[in-house]
């Protein structure tokens, strides 16, 4: 397989959490591209595709991906294009991470427009993916019929699902509910074939394991992750606070080994980032503050989706249904 092109720049705490990742990643036989400025520290025997600019997470996604040509983000895409990489994975700035893929790669032909599809966890399941969490604010009914075929393509790919149930989320589980975007998409997508939709679902849902593909718009979307993962996090910390009470000592040796597998489903890190669905090419977009570990993650995420054909699994999806 070709490497994968790490953007070594991107992120929060970069390059530090992304080199350690890559070297991780490679020690466990993943061919790894880093993509970063000459000389870049902590390199060590990794390939290094030499770039000389960086896309900072507050620049603007679309100008900073045309004006800074050399940038780590943009040499990675075109390490895709080109056929030096397989896939690039970023944990950069989000809009700029989005636009390099979609200038560079292109889009598949019939996609009107990529997703990022997030694997939201379900303690004791298989996550729920949901699409699209923040590449599209607004969208056109259509684009969610299209978004719930290659939200179904990644289920099957990537966690097996054979025929994943569709959601439209809305805000009440009966036909009808929602503006005039959902009751268009639902009577599209109750009608699309190749497609398990099951209805309207509701945002308490996306944890409960009742469906497996959740559509919408990016603004929406958008939302309701940033929301699960603050509430994640809250909750989190105020069970670990309270376990650090001395009062509570004994009762958090008995707990923790319990708690921890639990923690370890929820943390974004276990899933190394979102992907980049529609696009001509595998790109995972991770979160700004990933650390080494969600690197690990979300290359092997990345190594996954090139084995699989997931690109051409897409392809010829969506060619089936412009089809019918």
């Amino acid at each position: 397989m070709l490497p994968i092109a790490v953007d070594a720049m991107g992120g929060d705490r970069a390059p530090g959490e992304i080199l350690a990742g890559a070297h991780q990643a490679a020690e466990l036989g993943i061919p790894i591209l880093l993509v970063g400025p000459e000389g870049l520290e902590g390199a060590g025997e990794l390939p290094l595709k030499i770039a000389s600019e960086v896309i900072e997470m507050d620049d603007d996604p679309a100008q900073s991906v045309r004006k800074k040509r050399d940038s780590t983000l943009v040499r990675a895409a075109e390490a895709v294009r080109d056929g030096e990489a397989s896939a690039m994975i970023s944990a950069g700035n989000t809009g700029a991470t989005m636009a390099s893929a979609l200038l560079r790669m292109g889009r598949i032909t019939g996609v009107a427009r990529p997703a990022i599809a997030t694997p939201v966890p379900v303690p004791g399941g298989t996550p729920t993916v949901l699409l699209d969490a923040g590449a599209n604010a607004e969208v056109q009914p259509e684009w969610l019929v299209q978004f719930a075929v290659m939200g179904s393509v990644y289920s099957t790919q990537r966690f097996g699902i054979e025929k994943p149930r569709v959601g439209l989320l809305s805000i009440g589980e009966e036909p009808g509910k929602g503006d005039t975007l959902r009751k268009e998409a639902y009577e599209l997508l109750a009608v699309a074939p190749h497609i398990n939709f099951i209805g309207n679902v509701e945002g308490r849902d996306l944890m409960t394991g009742v469906v497996d593909v959740v559509v919408t718009d990016g603004f929406t979307g958008n939302v309701v992750l940033k929301t699960l993962e603050g509430s994640l996090k809250t909750v989190v910390k105020a069970l670990f606070t309270a376990f650090g009470q001395p009062e509570y000592a004994e009762a958090a040796n008995t707990l923790m080994p319990a708690l921890l597998p639990l923690y370890e489903t929820l943390d974004p890190d276990t899933y190394g980032g979102a992907i980049l669905l529609g696009v001509d090419g595998v790109c995972i977009i991770s979160h700004g503050s990933s650390s080494a570990r969600a690197m690990v993650n979300g290359i092997k995420c990345a190594q996954e989706m090139v084995e699989t054909n997931m690109v051409d699994a897409i392809r010829q999806a969506i060619s089936t249904s412009l089809a019918q």
